[in-house]
């Protein structure tokens, strides 16, 4: 092995090897674009390659190529360190949420799991859990973090998965044995456990839709949320009803969406829980509760306050998004006994890669500001009517949303609408309504592929999704039915209730003038 082929294996590590060529193709080409050909263009083309690290997130995670490339973009004087910090300072609430409450809620999936479980347990029909569980991850969402949520949906499935897995298999609950062998598992139990896999996904996806029909209703549903609340200085109650004219409309057709596809069993949906399947979970979930310790009770309820306290803090804005995110850490672990500074640590290991990603975010973020990339796009947008301007702004956030992140897309357009606020292209009352239509725009659309909603790509690169069977396709075909009626109903919202709805709600009382 050469020293180049050596340094080659190191570079990103497992990554594909024409996906590392990639990432130094565009290194190399960069700057002698920058410097010999267009800033405008190589800043664009920038633009480009981070939203390909994005959408190759299964093939190496973001942080480290898109880390390079903006670097580099530094480096080469496509923006400054100085910017740079300005922009992660302004947005610096955004990573408070994420360091702290992220890692907050990690020490309530006890609470989460036995909820999730119950559910599965107790309600028999099929239509009914799957509301139930769209329902109940909608609205974990709007005050939780969606990956969270989803994280504590699929500990359960996981488990459950696995217990009538070693049962069909003949195998002990207490056996060693992988649950992705199917070797042992004789033809009347495969048909079970194929139908077992249906069902779960069918559930896992509802619940998935559920996270981004929930997030984008709170400014602590998604991290963007929080980024928009920011710049056009929303308190939680406010963020509420000024997104209420879209989100709730979009909520009761996700919800009667949810219904249908299960009703006709549509789209891979529709599948019950075999009745051999729910005896064994039956069982063991009531076994489970009998040997449930006083200390484990108390602990449960400790979480139950906890939560409400979370609600409360939020709702009336008690203290800074993050803030409220650290006295959960500090209540949860004072009072169920955590006190090991590495079992505090493992909470913070699911929050501080995105949060470092997001500060690549705000360096891009940085060069597209310096090098007025988007100008052109929004000032076409901006000549444009204004209810135009709202359904531009929807669709072009929505198109983007669906392939990259959105917290990156919410935080470029938000930005724009924002220096068009202060240079007096648009009033006051303009920027409010672009803001609810560049916040949902980013929010409903992106379930159309895992690429675009977080949650989806945390259970498609999940050790439960080659179990259940759950592709990236399958997936892109199952979220098909909720992606056209949200991303629809959004946009007829957006264009026609939008503008009075906010109206009325301001001669109500309920929302402030900006």
């Amino acid at each position: 092995m050469t020293n180049i082929q050596a340094f080659m294996k190191n570079f990103l590590g497992s990554s594909p090897d024409w996906y590392k060529l990639a990432i130094v193709a565009f290194l190399i080409i960069n700057p002698i674009i920058f410097f010999f050909i267009s800033p405008f263009l190589t800043g664009w083309l920038l633009v480009a390659e981070f939203i390909f690290t994005l959408g190759m997130a299964l093939k190496c995670y973001p942080l480290q190529p898109g880390g390079l490339l903006a670097i580099e973009a530094i480096i080469i004087g496509m923006t400054n360190v100085e910017h740079v910090k300005a922009e992660i300072m302004s947005n610096f609430e955004v990573i408070l949420l994420l360091m702290f409450m992220v890692a907050g809620i990690f020490f309530m999936k006890q609470l989460l799991l036995y909820v999730f479980t119950k559910l599965l347990v107790k309600i028999r029909s099929k239509i009914a859990l799957s509301l139930a569980f769209c329902f109940s991850a909608a609205f974990l969402s709007a005050f939780l973090d969606a990956l969270t949520v989803v994280a504590v949906i699929i500990s359960v499935a996981m488990g459950f998965y696995g217990v009538y897995h070693k049962v069909a298999s003949g195998n002990g609950l207490m056996d060693a044995m992988g649950i992705s062998d199917d070797a042992k598992i004789d033809a009347q139990h495969h048909e079970t456990l194929e139908k077992f896999r249906a069902f779960l996904r069918s559930l896992m996806m509802h619940a998935g839709v559920g996270t981004a029909l929930g997030g984008v209703m709170t400014m602590v549903g998604e991290p963007q949320n929080l980024i928009i609340a920011e710049q056009a200085k929303w308190n939680f109650i406010e963020f509420f009803f000024r997104m209420a004219p879209v989100t709730v409309p979009v909520f009761i057709c996700g919800l009667l969406t949810c219904f249908l596809v299960e009703k006709f069993k549509l789209f891979g949906y529709g599948e019950k829980l075999p009745e051999d399947v729910w005896k064994i979970l039956s069982d063991l979930d009531r076994t489970n509760s009998e040997k449930m310790s006083k200390q484990d009770k108390i602990k449960l309820g400790v979480q139950a306050l906890i939560a409400i306290w979370l609600i409360l803090g939020l709702a009336f804005h008690l203290a800074a998004v993050g803030l409220i995110g650290l006295s959960i850490i500090i209540f949860a672990t004072a009072f169920t006994g955590v006190t090991d500074e590495h079992t505090i640590g493992k909470a913070f290991q699911e929050s501080l890669p995105f949060t470092a990603l997001l500060v690549v975010f705000f360096s891009v973020v940085a060069v597209i500001i310096d090098q007025k990339l988007f100008a052109p796009i929004i000032h076409f947008v901006l000549a444009s009517e204004e209810n135009t301007q709202l359904a531009l702004f929807y669709i072009f956030n929505g198109l983007l949303s669906s392939i990259s992140d959105n917290v990156f897309v919410a935080t470029v357009y938000i930005n724009e609408a924002k220096a068009a606020l202060t240079n007096g292209v648009i009033a006051p009352h303009q920027f409010e309504l672009l803001s609810v239509a560049i916040n949902t725009g980013t929010n409903l659309p992106s379930v159309a592929t895992p690429n675009g909603q977080a949650a989806f790509l945390f259970l498609l690169t999940s050790s439960l999704a080659p179990l259940i069977r759950l592709s990236y396709g399958r997936m892109v075909y199952m979220a098909l039915p909720y992606t056209v009626v949200m991303s629809l109903v959004g946009l007829f919202a957006i264009e026609f209730i939008l503008p009075a709805t906010t109206d009325w709600l301001a001669s109500l009382g309920l929302i402030l003038p900006i």
